[in-house]
């Protein structure tokens, strides 16, 4: 005797699109074109019947059944270095957006900075099948051979440098940090260092590049190059460390808001005023930067631009092309403005 399997008598059958169709009294090609929204149009109070039907079953179109229909997840991917940096959550926030104007959902990753979990990142979203990855590589030169195998598309997004044969988007380093450090000297400045976020890969950051070439433009001796991970306690012990030196500058360039605001609370816990004593300008445009005490002079990424730019090259493919875009400086009063 074969025992038959037991349902709890609290369990559900799973409403199907016929259910709905007969509950709602049209066809099952009608259910289709409502959750769908097509190819053919219903009318507003068939839509309506459809609709309530759903909610009174509690139907759930089956996504893996669609996908295998259509030939895509209608999903992409996206692998950011740190979630937790303000930066990153606005882009991450505004690709999302994009992307479902597109009609697609979003996957976030987070790699932490790590290569190793990047390219587990990469595998796991090419074993999932999405229609594209975007990336934000903790590499300026990243192992893309799990997607191209996959034959998934990849923007390399807040990627600044071209990659031949990927479409790639980012804002220009080189010159945002260039004009943090003119509008410094502008203010007076001679001895102008840097807080340099330290990145994984170990390659020549465009904003230390810019610092430089600023430095040398305004016909001054470079002053300290600080290296810090990007993290809010490594600006705060930067700012503790400066604190003791004779020679500390008068004004620094910081490589990103997230540093900028551990800055200004070691600079505000040893006595150090900013920007009387410091002057502070940072890179990003992040949401810290306007809400810190001092509000935090900041080159702003154009966030929802790169974002839709990103998103447009991924869905409408396309030969790939390399779209920079300029920081804008926001003056705020840490710079003494």
């Amino acid at each position: 005797m074969v025992a038959m399997p037991h349902t709890p008598a609290s369990a559900k059958p799973t409403a199907t699109r016929k259910d709905v169709a007969r509950l709602a009294g049209v066809s099952t090609a009608v259910v289709s074109y409502v959750v769908n929204g097509g190819p053919k149009r219903v009318s507003p109070a068939t839509e309506a019947k459809v609709r309530t039907a759903i909610a009174a079953l509690g139907y759930r179109p089956n996504a893996a059944a669609r996908a295998l229909k259509l030939g895509s997840s209608e999903m992409l991917g996206m692998i950011v270095p740190d979630t937790t940096n303000p930066f990153f959550v606005m882009l991450a926030h505004a690709v999302e957006e994009a992307a479902a104007e597109r009609g697609y959902a979003l996957l976030i990753a987070n790699s932490d900075a790590s290569i190793a979990s990047e390219r587990r990142h990469m595998e796991n979203l090419a074993s999932r099948r999405v229609d594209g990855v975007f990336l934000s590589s903790v590499l300026f030169e990243p192992d893309l051979r799990e997607l191209e195998a996959a034959e998934i598309p990849v923007v390399l997004l807040n990627h600044s440098a071209e990659s031949p044969g990927f479409a790639s988007v980012g804002v220009d380093l080189q010159e945002g940090a260039r004009l943090a450090v003119e509008h410094l000297a502008g203010h007076g400045h001679t001895r102008i260092g840097l807080v340099m976020g330290t990145n994984t890969g170990g390659g020549l950051d465009g904003r230390e590049v810019g610092w430089l070439e600023g430095v040398r433009e305004a016909g001054l001796v470079p002053g300290p190059i600080i290296r810090a991970p990007f993290r809010r306690p490594a600006g705060l012990e930067v700012a503790r460390e400066l604190a003791g030196r004779p020679d500390r500058p008068t004004a620094l360039f910081a490589s990103s808001d997230i540093l900028a605001v551990g800055l200004l609370r070691g600079f505000h816990e040893t006595g150090i005023r900013v920007p009387e004593d410091v002057a502070l300008v940072s890179f990003d445009g992040s949401p810290e930067a306007e809400f810190s005490w001092p509000g935090l002079t900041t080159l702003a990424q154009p966030i929802q631009e790169m974002a839709r730019s990103a998103v447009d090259a991924l869905v409408t493919g396309g030969s790939p092309s390399n779209r920079i875009f300029p920081p804008t400086l926001v003056r705020r009063a840490s710079c003494g403005c």
